[in-house]
């Protein structure tokens, strides 16, 4: 209860400026929470895409079809769709390439903003602790007694620099965990339609027979 009590008056120390941080950690962590489920519904898993690949490199069409339907996530769903339009013969280059942009975008969206507070919460640390810093000197005077003054506030207005930084860099670790996410799902998924693309004149040969079996 203490350590509570201690940590509020820290807190209230740094200014208005902390409130602000606060609210930026915060939304940082509802677009951790969001994205982090987004992703979960999304993503099929690497083991599937690895199995996925070499099911169609074996020829064993079927067993690949049969694995994308059983697998859960929108990409094993998108992998199933490009393998169906190369066996009824349709064109799957477009298809591929519209497909992993609309991807890329939804993958993306909401990053940005965690981008933007990785870059805005120091600076919101550093102008608290100016505006911290101008009150404490502000108090200066002729007399010497007020040094103990100007150094308390001093060090209080630097809460907010140390806070500020704590918020960037847990959005920095957000936003870098998602965006590796990302590479590897993007990657993954041009692997696939890569070897769906090279085999689209077998896939179509053998046609529905695997395909909507």
């Amino acid at each position: 209860m203490e350590n509570i009590v201690a940590g509020l008056e820290l807190f209230q120390k740094g200014g208005l400026v902390m409130y602000v941080l606060l609210l930026c950690s915060l939304f940082v962590m509802v677009i951790g929470v969001e994205r982090f489920q987004y992703f979960r519904r999304m993503d099929s898993g690497r083991g599937f895409a690895r199995e996925f690949f070499a099911l169609m490199r074996n020829e064993d069409y079927a067993g690949a079809m049969k694995l994308a339907r059983e697998s859960s996530g929108n990409m094993a769903e998108i992998i199933m769709r490009a393998v169906e339009r190369a066996a009824d013969g349709q064109d799957v280059s477009s298809f591929m390439e519209i497909q992993s942009g609309v991807a890329l975008a939804h993958f993306k969206r909401r990053l940005y903003y965690l981008n933007v507070i990785v870059t805005m919460a120091p600076l919101l640390g550093l102008l608290g602790t100016i505006s911290g810093m101008i009150s404490a000197f502000s108090v200066f005077n002729v007399q010497s007694a007020q040094a103990a003054a100007i150094t308390g506030g001093v060090g209080e207005a630097l809460i907010a620099t140390a806070f500020g930084l704590c918020v960037a860099i847990m959005a920095l670790a957000i936003h870098a965990f998602f965006v590796q996410w990302v590479e590897n799902i993007i990657t993954d998924m041009e692997q696939v339609f890569s070897l769906v693309e090279t085999k689209q004149a077998e896939l179509t040969k053998a046609g529905a027979a695997y395909a909507f079996a």
